[in-house]
């Protein structure tokens, strides 16, 4: 199974903009976040394929999961 990761602003420190995920097993959001060594605190918006998605989300092949900070400003 082929899961597309996004990772924006910050996040893409040490990580790059766009990688895939490969595994055989059945993985769930969390474990994409295990798996890159981020924080549940550090995300703010969670998206699978432009839709918001919990923390215990199934994924499947194909699936695009789009990671997002918290954005600061003023």
């Amino acid at each position: 199974m082929e899961i597309t990761v996004k990772f924006f602003a910050t996040l893409r420190e040490g990580r790059g903009k766009i990688t895939t995920y490969v595994t055989e097993d059945s993985v769930t959001t969390k474990d994409i976040l295990d798996y890159y060594e981020i924080n549940v605190e550090d995300v703010s918006i969670l998206y699978v394929n432009g839709l918001d998605a919990a923390l215990d989300k199934k994924l499947e092949h194909g699936d695009i999961v789009s990671i997002f900070p918290p954005v600061g400003g003023g």
